[in-house]
């Protein structure tokens, strides 16, 4: 039986974290991004609108000036809705870049750099109107309908409360000559916008926090979960037995065929064996042909036995090559003193006679 979600009280692994930021589930507020490109652009307005202003005035004067009218239609008036073009895109580029350099920056704060397609594909079922209107009024979706009302109940609240102080000056505008009339509009558009700003700010934050929330709330895990996903990134407990199992079987067999060909078995004595093998024609220094520790050390010194091979014990001897010397290698020359007297000990010991000196 399935897991009910109040079992889902474990905190999500970093694998499940990464396969849902692949799939696009991840927290963001699509509000924040909107309210921090509306503040940004009413301040940068208020910085660069001058500039913006006299582009503005520049261009009707000279589309309302007799020269300008007596060129429509002859071949200078390309060039000239070029310079026109240049002249506006120039005097806007500032908000322009601007709020398209605060909507990346905001993006990158709440998601960091992401590019998932999983959003992009196609969805058959979003498309069938039955399941439309059985989202839309679902609790969740009844939810987000009552948080939207409210939200422009407050930006109505907030907007009337901008205008509501200078009531007077908007009754009194037909006194007013044009460029006053425009400064008093321009003015008050721009503080029921700044406020506006600021209020769709603090609920886009909110709202932030909220879809951070929930989406840490639908990643959580069950035990079973984790324990699966352990399973898969580990492997199957059967397995991974069967594959040692294989390991420990092909090491025993090296042992029988490379143990027997050692003329001695340095030993610690219990924890650490190493078979040591010189052939004065064919090799530079004695070499490791054979090394284990604890289970395989025990093995390595049977399989001696059983061929009548020498165990000398030397602790620090032993611990030393195991640690630096893997199997194959000929053994450093640090130890060419203590290996040469073990190998002149045991060819006296077996009645072995070398055609080159030992080391």
């Amino acid at each position: 039986m399935a897991e009910s979600v109040e079992d889902r009280t474990e905190a999500p692994t970093p694998r499940r974290r990464e396969e849902a930021r692949e799939q696009g589930q991840i927290a963001r507020s699509a509000d924040l991004t909107a309210a921090a490109v509306l503040l940004a652009f009413l301040m940068l307005l208020n910085t660069f609108g001058g500039g913006l202003l006299k582009a503005m005035q520049t261009l009707v004067a000279e589309l309302l000036s007799p020269k300008s009218l007596s060129e429509l239609g002859t071949d200078s008036l390309g060039p000239t809705i070029v310079r026109y073009l240049a002249m506006m895109g120039g005097a806007m580029a500032p908000l322009l870049l601007g709020g398209m350099v605060v909507a990346v920056i905001i993006n990158v704060l709440q998601v960091g750099f992401l590019v998932s397609g999983k959003r992009l594909q196609p969805k058959p079922g979003l498309l069938n109107p039955l399941q439309g209107f059985s989202r839309l009024f679902a609790a969740e979706g009844m939810v987000h309908l009552v948080m939207n009302l409210l939200k422009l109940a407050l930006v109505a609240a907030v907007a009337w409360s901008a205008v509501r102080g200078r009531a007077q000056e908007i009754i009194g505008v037909q006194q007013l000559g044009y460029l006053q009339a425009f400064g008093l509009g321009a003015s008050i558009v721009y503080s029921i916008g700044l406020r506006v700003a600021v209020v769709l700010l603090i609920l886009a934050i909110l709202d932030y926090t909220y879809q951070k929330f929930k989406t840490e709330q639908q990643l959580k895990m069950t035990k079973q979960e984790i324990r699966e996903e352990m399973r898969r990134m580990e492997g199957d407990p059967k397995l991974k037995q069967r594959r040692r199992q294989i390991a420990i079987q092909m090491i025993a067999k090296r042992l029988k065929k490379d143990v027997p060909t050692a003329d001695v078995i340095v030993t610690n004595p219990t924890e650490f064996a190493i078979a040591l093998k010189y052939d004065a024609g064919a090799m530079h220094a004695p070499k490791v042909v054979a090394k284990g520790q604890g289970h395989m050390a025990t093995r390595i010194r049977q399989i001696a036995i059983e061929h009548g091979i020498p165990i000398i014990e030397r602790k620090p001897l032993a611990r030393a090559l195991y640690k630096l010397v893997e199997v194959g290698q000929e053994i450093p020359e640090q130890f060419y003193t203590a290996v040469a007297e073990i190998l002149a000990y045991v060819y006296e010991l077996t009645g072995k006679v070398k055609q080159k000196q030992a080391v």
